[in-house]
């Protein structure tokens, strides 16, 4: 049987196990990073939000003009207001679901 090298003999596991105790005492840089697919789904949220706001509000006023001349579905305000309470709440929401799964 042979010895195991020593690290005075072997520069090249010196080097390792430096490298080791680097990634070991920076953790942040060691550990995988954050889904590429959530940070893509945050950035698609935001603009939709962004996107949905003036939108929002051009619907409320044409909504309450239409309610002022009387030439409105009720309906249709119903279903307005239900849907711009789900696209702003949306990720409220989401994590009611998710807690009532235990996800």
């Amino acid at each position: 049987m042979t010895p195991l090298p020593s690290v005075a003999r072997a520069p090249g596991i010196a080097a390792c196990i430096i490298a080791i105790a680097a990634c070991a005492a920076v953790p942040g840089l060691a550990l995988a990073q954050e889904s590429p697919f959530l940070t893509g789904a945050t950035a698609l949220q935001s603009n939709i939000l962004a996107w949905l706001t003036p939108i929002a509000v051009i619907l409320i006023m044409v909504l309450g003009g239409m309610a002022m001349a009387n030439r409105m579905s009720w309906g249709w305000c119903i279903c307005a207001i239900v849907g711009i309470a789900i696209a702003f709440g949306a990720p409220q929401i989401v994590t009611w679901i998710r807690g009532m799964f235990g996800v």
